[in-house]
């Protein structure tokens, strides 16, 4: 029998969030891009900030789903640089869906926000997050993103 996965906390992810910059209807959908301008990375083995270096390229489909496509930078408290790509979706109840657009704060328990963070750095003292899967539950705010990273193990 094959080993069945865990999930093992890595990090809580706060990113904040530019103004969102609104493309108009792309062949998929509504595309918009929300520039990540800094934030916070806390966890056991890892702890850092989020840099002012990085976006959020999203397609909103007709239903009010969307599809996030991010990659930004995170440099640790020790000086290690980590790329970030995280690509996920967020889906639910249109009213809900519309409250998170408007910016409102709303219950992360009603509606779905999973992610699937790649982490890559050239720094030894990190290099096992290359080679390592990594699964991610979110929220939207007014003016972030909070996003808990877990080891799958």
């Amino acid at each position: 029998m094959l080993v069945q996965p865990k999930l093992i906390h890595f990090c809580d992810v706060v990113a904040q969030l530019g103004k969102p910059m609104e493309l108009g209807d792309g062949r998929g959908g509504k595309r918009r891009i929300i520039p990540i301008i800094g934030g916070t990375v806390t966890g056991e083995r890892v702890n850092g900030k989020i840099l002012n270096l990085g976006a959020d390229w999203q397609t909103v489909f007709a239903d009010g789903s969307a599809e996030l496509d991010t990659r930004y930078t995170m440099e640790t408290d020790d000086g290690a640089l980590i790329d970030i790509r995280n690509f996920g979706y967020r889906r639910g109840p249109a009213e809900v869906l519309a409250a998170v657009g408007r910016g409102e704060d709303v219950d992360p328990s009603l509606y779905y926000m999973r992610t699937q963070p790649q982490f890559e750095t050239g720094d030894a003292r990190y290099r096992w997050i290359n080679t390592t899967i990594f699964v991610g539950t979110g929220a939207r705010e007014a003016s972030s993103v909070r996003i808990s990273v877990y080891e799958v193990v």
